[in-house]
This record gives C-alpha cells, sequence and structure tokens, in this order.
C-alpha cells in the first residue's frame, strides 16, 4: 500500500461517509456532520485562531486514514492550558504560534484522534503528522484528549505526554433508577443530594428531554438563549451560532439531547448534551432564573436520570468541577501529547510535563479518597 498525504482546508473536501468509515461511530464529536457542521455554520473563525487544516492518508482515491486539525493563533477553546508555554517562547523572543492542533474545537472530550481502518495507516498518519509539521517550519503539534488505545502509538521522544482530570459518572453497579444510584451512596452525601432535588421540585420545575429530531425552532431557540446567557455571564465570546444548533438537530438527530427546565409552559434552564454508544455528553448549559439546586438538576441528575433509562453506562458532564465529586462523579484521566519543535524548548517542558503528571496523579488519589460512594472501590 502505497500512501499521500493531503491537507485540507475544509471537510466539504471529503465525503461524509468516506469521513465516517474511519470511526466506529460511538463518538458523536468525530462525525463528519458534527466537525464539517462547525466550518459551515461559522463556528470556527480565524479571526479567533481557528483555520481548519485536516491531515489526511489516501491510497489512490481511497481515504485511509484522517485526523482533524486546525492552525492555531492562540490557545483558546482547547481546554489543554500551555499559555504558560507560549509566555516562556516570548519571553525568549520565539514565535509559539502558529501551532497544528489535531482535536475537536472546543470539546475536552476523549476520543480518537487518528483515524484510520488500520493500525498500519494510523501510525503513518502519525508520522505524516511530525514530518508535515517539519516540512511547514511550525514551532509545535498538539494532540488533545486522545484515547489510551492511542497513546501506546506516540514516541516518547518527540511527543510530549500531558495528563489532567475529569470527572465522570460511571453505571458501575448495574443501577436500574436513581434511587439505585443513591442507595450505594453513604448517608451523608445521599441526604444532600435528595435535598437539593427537592428544592427544585419546590419551586416548581419540571425537566423536558427533547432529542434532536423532536425540538422544535422555539426549543432550540431557548437552549441557543440559555448558552449566550452563560457565555454573557462569564465575559466570553459564544463560538457556536443559532445555526450550528439547528445543524445538529437536523443532520444528528439522535445524537442531540436538549433537557429543558420548565416553569408552566416557560422554559427557565437548558443543558445541551450530545449521546454516543453509550455515553452522554454534557456540553452547554445556560439559566434565566436563579434557583436553590437548578444547576445541579439540569446539568448532573437529569442526565444521570437520562442515562439510567437509557440504559448508558457513562456521563462525562465537561471539564473541571470539583462539586461535581459529590455527586458521583469520580476522577478520570484525560490525556494529551505536544511535539516541540525547538530542542531546547522541548526538553525544558518535557520535566515540566513529568512534574505536572506526578501532581496530577497525586491529585486524582486525594480525590479518590473522597468518594461519595460507600464501597470506595
Amino acid at each position: 500500500m502505497s500512501l499521500h498525504a493531503r491537507e485540507l482546508p475544509s471537510l466539504a473536501e471529503v465525503a461524509p461517509a468516506d469521513w465516517d468509515r474511519l470511526h466506529d461511530g460511538r463518538n458523536p464529536f468525530l462525525f463528519h456532520a458534527f466537525l464539517a457542521g462547525l466550518e459551515r455554520c461559522g463556528c470556527l473563525r480565524p479571526g479567533w485562531g481557528w483555520t481548519p487544516r485536516h491531515l489526511t492518508l489516501w491510497d489512490g482515491d481511497r481515504l485511509v486514514a484522517a485526523a482533524p486539525g486546525y492552525l492555531k493563533g492562540n490557545s483558546h477553546g482547547e481546554f489543554v492550558f500551555d499559555h504558560a508555554w507560549a509566555h516562556a517562547y516570548a519571553r525568549h523572543g520565539l514565535d509559539y504560534y502558529p501551532k497544528w492542533l489535531f482535536a475537536v474545537p472546543y470539546s475536552p472530550v476523549t476520543g480518537p484522534r487518528l483515524l484510520a481502518r488500520d493500525e498500519a495507516a494510523r501510525r503513518a498518519l502519525l508520522e505524516a503528522i511530525g514530518e508535515r509539521a517539519d516540512a511547514a517550519g511550525l514551532p509545535s503539534a498538539h494532540v488533545n484528549f486522545h484515547t489510551a488505545h492511542e497513546d501506546v502509538l506516540f514516541d516518547d521522544g518527540p511527543w510530549l505526554a500531558r495528563c489532567d482530570v475529569q470527572y465522570h459518572w460511571h453505571n458501575r453497579d448495574g443501577w436500574v433508577d436513581f434511587d439505585g444510584f443513591l442507595a450505594a451512596m453513604d448517608h451523608k452525601h445521599r441526604k444532600n443530594i435528595r435535598q437539593e432535588r427537592a428544592k427544585v421540585r419546590r419551586a416548581g420545575v419540571r425537566f423536558l428531554w427533547r432529542p434532536g429530531d423532536e425540538a422544535g425552532p422555539a426549543e432550540l431557540d431557548a437552549m441557543f438563549g440559555f448558552y449566550l446567557r452563560t457565555f454573557h455571564d462569564y465575559g466570553n465570546a459564544p463560538a457556536l451560532t443559532r445555526g450550528f444548533f439547528a445543524h445538529l438537530a437536523s443532520t444528528m438527530p439522535r445524537n442531540l439531547l436538549i433537557i429543558l427546565a420548565m416553569v408552566g409552559d416557560e422554559p427557565v434552564a437548558g443543558a445541551l448534551c450530545l449521546r454516543g454508544g453509550d455515553t452522554l455528553y454534557g456540553r452547554y448549559w445556560g439559566a434565566a432564573v436563579e434557583l436553590p439546586g437548578l444547576h445541579f438538576e439540569t446539568c448532573y441528575y437529569q442526565g444521570i436520570e437520562y442515562c439510567l433509562r437509557e440504559g448508558l453506562a457513562r456521563f462525562e458532564p465537561g471539564a473541571q468541577g470539583e462539586h461535581k465529586l459529590a455527586r458521583g462523579f469520580l476522577p478520570a484521566f484525560v490525556r494529551s501529547r505536544h511535539r516541540i519543535a525547538h530542542p531546547a524548548f522541548r526538553e525544558a517542558l518535557r520535566q515540566w510535563c513529568a512534574e505536572e503528571a506526578a501532581s496530577v496523579r497525586r491529585y486524582a488519589e486525594a480525590l479518590a479518597a473522597h468518594s461519595p460512594f460507600r464501597d470506595a472501590a
């Protein structure tokens, strides 16, 4: 098999079926519809530092491997924080940007990043990333939130390893309902969750679950409004567009889930999730009112209820947040790899990454000691 590499400025240059044959369909963030939708609906803007440059491998006219890639002029929207690295480069009069990032924009979600039909093509794709980055004179290449299976493909010489901690829910005991889930917790945490949920019920809030093909324009408008409100409250610029919400509802209808909190006939809060093979992914939330417990119910407990009803094994509600631990979300490691071209900086950062990894492991061990479950094993 003689492979040749091509860098693509848009996923529109790849047939959706050809792209989607490279993954198993269990992670919705890898769908051609999701990634191409970000481009088509105005969510990726060069002025914000995102320029698509996807790397593909071809055997003749047959696509055999691909990695969603972006030239980045900053480090926004990545959730693997390397701002200190960029500042160190600047202090030495060096350019850290542009860098080549292989990831899903705005999505700190673990999933395959080296999409391929077989292991040989996957290894060839990773080799091509290094060769193309060097040929273009790029300061670095990065692969964020890759899987543990992919980790063994990287050479620890040029590819520095980093790790971090998120909080994930697992149906570890085969719970069939929320009461079964709570029964596995110690008395204190079980009581606190019941009190939080009771406050929301007493406020007269009920919840609607709307898959994409059941969400009408008014419900999409409401969810988009909540999304905008959250970004405005934190002083951040929203990247996603109303058109992208509609795009997800029409092209990935059974992967999109909108959870709406209702008071009477009015939506007062909402959460947008994506559903994968056995996992629910919480992505965005917002609220028009402040009610005790509303955030936890909308973003966490409703998602757990949904997983239990639908038989999903996992719920990943997003990055960061130690408060998730008390609500049944346990520490889980996430990974990234970084290929630094400058030899001196690469060796300095190697030690930095090793120290960071040791610190993250100690942090995870400390978190595990505070599990809310009676049987912490």
